[in-house]
């Protein structure tokens, strides 16, 4: 059984903002690179940054003693770092998750306007009455949403785990109620058979991708394989040579025999795709075909406000906190850890193969 929950909960065109990307000259990177690493010095700070945020955010982080890796790994690093500061550039969920896991430590991020298009199509209040609507289900919520969703849910997953966890489930006899994300869910229910009611929300970048352009593009580059994040559509999976995690894609990339390969996820990620694999060559996957609605075109708004000004400036002058209530951070807190602890019974790597 596959459902889809009756009101969908997609964002719009005019509530994405338009894409924005940092534009830097070599002198003026050079001086804000060695301001922010003086800074973090000074400051007790470590910088964890997402595959998704800018080539210069990812380098400095790596260069700085930080971290570049996907949602939930960023926070489990905070764990381990000595620093009594993080700053986390990505979206506010991330810095949520990290203080969630952290609540000891500040977290700052460069700009508290960085939003995730999943997390805005989940309103709290709305999903907690979903939920109750739905009391014999398990509720499983994506890594992409806020403390006050995780604080409602019984487990978290990420792309990584996610088909072992709903497995599991199903060999339980559960039903899962899945969230946000339709397609990743939909990619899941296919992929394990259980009985999955879904969210109606969606990524604004994934959602994007085009079978019908893709197609194009396949027969013009015979030769390449595609790797596809599975919060992408149905269609767009089904051309796919490798479905998984924005870590699990930099892993196939490196190792699967192809020299090309086109990427349907944020072309954020290409910096470290190079990196991994510095002789092969990359391709975006079409947004563009018939009846196309590209929105962000391949690469997150709310992820572009990361950037090296941003970074000085709340380094400098202070703010941009991250504040997570006591009471949802302990209830947001288990389904966090029922997710490690799960992962951990199975040896499964999840940190570092995870989600968004």
């Amino acid at each position: 059984m596959n459902a889809v929950a009756a009101r969908p909960h997609r964002l719009t065109p005019d509530q994405v903002p338009d894409t924005v990307v940092e534009v830097l000259d070599r002198d003026e990177k050079a001086e804000l690179t060695e301001r922010i690493r003086r800074l973090l010095r000074e400051q007790d700070a470590t910088l964890v940054a997402h595959y998704y945020t800018s080539p210069e955010l990812q380098e400095l982080a790596d260069a700085s003693g930080g971290y570049v890796s996907d949602s939930l790994d960023m926070a489990r690093f905070g764990t381990e770092c000595a620093s009594s500061t993080l700053i986390v550039a990505g979206v506010r969920f991330m810095g949520e998750t990290a203080k969630i896991l952290n609540p000891e430590k500040r977290v700052l991020m460069p700009d508290l306007g960085a939003e995730c298009s999943l997390d805005l199509g989940c309103p709290p209040d709305e999903f907690a009455a979903f939920c109750d609507a739905h009391p014999d289900r398990e509720v499983v919520v994506y890594a992409n949403t806020s403390a006050a969703v995780k604080a409602r849910a019984d487990w978290m997953a990420t792309s990584g785990i996610a088909l072992d966890l709903v497995r599991h489930l199903h060999a339980e006899g559960r039903k899962i109620l899945w969230a946000p994300d339709r397609h990743l869910g939909a990619w899941v229910q296919k992929e394990t058979g259980a009985d999955v009611l879904l969210w109606d929300g969606a990524c604004v970048v994934h959602e994007a991708f085009k079978a019908d352009g893709l197609r194009v593009l396949k027969a013009e580059h015979p030769g390449a394989m595609v790797l596809v994040h599975p919060e992408s559509p149905a269609d767009v999976i089904a051309l796919a040579d490798f479905v998984g995690s924005t870590t699990g894609i930099i892993k196939a990339a490196k190792e699967l025999p192809a020299d090309t390969f086109i990427v349907a996820t944020d072309n954020g990620i290409f910096h470290k795709m190079r990196e991994a694999a510095p002789h092969k060559t990359f391709i975006e996957a079409p947004t563009g075909g018939k009846g196309a609605t590209c929105v962000s075109c391949a690469h997150c708004p709310w992820m572009a406000m990361n950037g090296l000004r941003s970074l000085a400036r709340v380094l400098e002058r202070g703010g941009n906190e991250i504040h997570v209530d006591p009471t949802i951070r302990e209830r947001a807190a288990r389904p966090i850890q029922r997710l490690l602890d799960f992962a951990r019974s199975r040896r499964a790597v999840v940190l570092g193969n995870n989600d968004a």
